[in-house]
C-alpha cells in the first residue's frame, strides 16, 4: 500500500468581469496587460517561452506551458512546482468569467527557500494577495 503525500491546498478564484473576452485575454495574456494588474515581466504567449516576474522576492523564473486564445493561459511559475491557469468563458452580455488556480504547493511544513517559510504559510499570504489581485485584474478591465 503506498503512502499518500500530504499537498496544500490549490489556491482558486474565480470572478465575472463585465469585460468583452478578448479585452480580458489581452490583459491576461500579454507582457504589458500582466504589468497592469500583477506584476512587471517579460512574458510572450509562447508555450516554452521563459520569462521572468519581478517578485517582492526578486525575480521569478517563469516558463509557458499552455496557451489556447482566449480561453486558456498556463504557466509554471518559480522553482517550487507552482503552476498559474488563467481560464476564460465568454458569458452573456458582454462579460467573462475569469478563473485562476494556483497550484503545485507541495507539502504544507515544506520550507520555501526564497520566503523561509513553510509553504502552508506562504499559500495563506498569497492567497490574500491574489484576492487582490483579481480585484485590480476586474477594475482593469471594467475601465472603459
Amino acid at each position: 500500500m503506498s503512502e499518500s503525500i500530504e499537498r496544500t491546498k490549490d489556491i482558486r478564484y474565480e470572478e465575472v468581469i463585465d469585460a468583452p473576452i478578448e479585452k480580458v485575454w489581452n490583459l491576461a495574456a500579454t507582457a504589458e496587460g500582466i504589468s497592469s494588474w500583477f506584476m512587471p515581466n517579460d512574458f510572450e504567449p509562447h508555450v516554452g517561452h521563459e520569462f521572468h516576474i519581478q517578485s517582492p522576492f526578486g525575480p521569478s523564473p517563469c516558463k509557458v506551458l499552455l496557451v489556447e486564445p482566449p480561453n486558456k493561459l498556463s504557466f509554471a511559475w518559480d522553482q517550487f512546482g507552482w503552476v498559474v491557469t488563467f481560464e476564460l468563458k465568454e458569458k452573456e452580455e458582454g462579460k467573462t468569467h475569469f478563473t485562476l488556480t494556483h497550484s503545485g504547493w507541495g507539502h504544507p511544513d515544506a520550507i520555501l527557500p526564497k520566503a523561509q517559510q513553510k509553504v502552508s504559510a506562504v499559500r495563506d499570504n498569497m492567497s490574500g494577495g491574489w484576492a487582490k489581485i483579481m480585484q485590480t485584474l476586474k477594475d482593469t478591465a471594467e475601465k472603459k
